[in-house]
């Protein structure tokens, strides 16, 4: 599509209107307030969230690793940690003396105790304890966990949701998704805080790390329309919170602070390989034409301003698959496209069946016109909103247009790499590429990272994916607050904030 169409596009969104915000306790210089864009769902350990709800529960829950900025781990409740030679078992050595704010000893069976909970809870992220066999209560300060088999992620996930320690007498209380008791830096108000409207916490007084938390109470109000978000940030009503890339010009010259980080990727999930659907994508120069079909520079630039990286992978620069060389994979070659379809044998075009999905609304008119000038007529079948994730994972398209969103390297393979991966829409498998993702699910260190490329580059020569760019978090703070945006999470955790000096 031509450039001046797309620019039409965007001038006929609408922007929403804005919501008035309520809050409880006032900002003042002892407090982080915090906007969120979703509510809390529960604070019940076993249904614990990431992304735009980890906020939620980092203030009440500490956990057994911390991840810092750029992604690297580091010790926290547990303050030693080995695998042994086959990665199998690992060796966990806890921190003394922490206590739960019910009094109860954060000890070696209260870790055993959160981590089987997880497992059975039923929770969205109950895979992060999924590998573990068997859990080995070896002292007061010492466990083992036995792995059924070796799990490269682990280790990422004792440092959110899978390392989130709450007090066992929690447990299945019906209490436990309303008034979390944890061993964190704060205590949850719960006189003060309203569901829905505004989360308070308190200072921890016993926590054993104040000074990794600056503020003394933080408190944290959902907004979900970004106007209201706006507003509340530029009233000083909260301290930080999400936007949109048309708000920033705006946003700057009221001397809020722009944060930016890449976590999503957005294009074509081209999943049926083998043909079962769409015969045509079975053929690799078919899947290699659709990744030049786009005009990916100027689509992020007239729907995302140019915030945001052009690549042609789906692993973000601070993942160890990265590879720079792949940046660049596939220019934006119509006529190379079309030379590459009529060598497969599809000269004359072909119809392939996508499905419209209204979270797209504004993409769709892009994708059907750039196949179409390469020679594929997108058919459209219309998807009901609250069926969008059913309907992409039923197998039934054979490619779709889809954001998705990054949590780490082992994470990333789960998600797409396996027969029975969750968005390995058409169940596809491949002898070649099952064998690098056994390697690399057996290696460590240098030799692991070197797997996840060659992984990474497999996608990227099959071209598993079309992607167009990953579009930037778009994070604004106040001058009294600074951060560092987080290394695949759509906000900051909770330790990276700080006052301005």
């Amino acid at each position: 599509m031509k450039k001046f169409a797309l620019a039409a596009l965007v001038a006929a969104l609408s922007m929403s209107t804005a919501l008035p915000v309520s809050a409880q306790v006032a900002n003042d210089d002892r407090t982080l307030a915090l906007a969120a864009l979703l509510d809390n769902n529960s604070f019940d350990r076993a249904q614990l969230m990431i992304a735009n709800q980890i906020q939620f529960w980092q203030p009440v829950f500490d956990t057994l690793l911390v991840m810092e900025p750029d992604g690297s781990l580091k010790p926290n409740l547990v303050t030693e940690w080995a695998y042994n030679d086959t990665n199998s078992v690992l060796d966990l050595k806890l921190r003394e003396g922490v206590t739960f704010t019910d009094g109860v000893a954060l000890d070696a069976e209260a870790v055993k105790a959160n981590l089987e909970y997880l497992k059975v809870g039923g929770g969205q992220n109950s895979y992060m304890a999924a590998s573990i066999a068997q859990i080995e209560v070896i002292s007061p300060t010492e466990l083992r966990l036995h792995l059924g088999e070796p799990d490269p992620g682990l280790l990422e996930h004792l440092s959110v949701v899978g390392g989130a320690m709450a007090s066992p007498a929690t447990f299945g209380a019906e209490s436990a998704a309303t008034h979390p008791i944890g061993s964190g830096p704060y205590i949850y108000d719960t006189d003060a805080s309203v569901a829905g409207r505004q989360y308070v916490y308190n200072r921890n007084p016993d926590y054993w790390n104040p000074e990794a938390y600056p503020f003394e109470r933080v408190t944290i109000t959902p907004i979900n329309d970004a106007v209201a978000r706006l507003n509340a940030l530029k009233a000083g009503q909260v301290d930080a919170g999400l936007a949109e890339a048309s708000m920033v010009a705006d946003a700057t010259s009221q001397g809020l602070v722009l944060n930016a980080n890449d976590v999503n990727w957005i294009g074509l999930t081209l999943a049926d390989r083998a043909g079962q659907v769409a015969p045509e994508l079975a053929d690799v120069r078919v899947r290699q034409a659709i990744n030049m079909a786009f005009d990916k520079t100027s689509i992020l630039q007239f729907f995302d301003l140019g915030f945001g990286r052009l690549d042609d992978q789906i692993f973000p620069t601070y993942s160890a698959a990265y590879d720079p060389e792949l940046e660049a994979r596939y220019p934006y070659d119509p006529e190379a496209a079309r030379a590459l379809l009529a060598e497969a044998g599809y000269g004359d075009g072909f119809t392939l069946t996508m499905p419209e999905l209204a979270s797209m609304a504004n993409l769709n008119p892009i994708v059907e016109q750039q196949l179409a000038d390469i020679g594929i007529t997108v058919d459209w079948v219309a998807i009901a909103p609250n069926m969008t994730v059913p309907e992409l994972r039923s197998g039934r398209y054979p490619a779709f247009l889809f954001q998705f969103g990054y949590q780490g390297d082992w994470a990333e393979l789960r998600k797409f790499a396996f027969a029975n991966s969750p968005w390995n829409t058409s169940a596809y498998q491949d002898a070649e590429l099952d064998a690098l993702v056994q390697q690399v699910q057996y290696a460590s260190g240098d030799a692991q990272a070197a797997l996840y490329q060659d992984i990474n580059r497999y996608f990227v020569e099959n071209a598993f994916f079309a992607p167009w760019y990953r579009r930037e978090t778009i994070y604004l703070t106040n001058a009294s607050v600074e951060v560092g945006m987080q290394a695949g999470n759509a906000v900051p955790f909770l330790r990276n904030y700080a006052p301005a000096n």
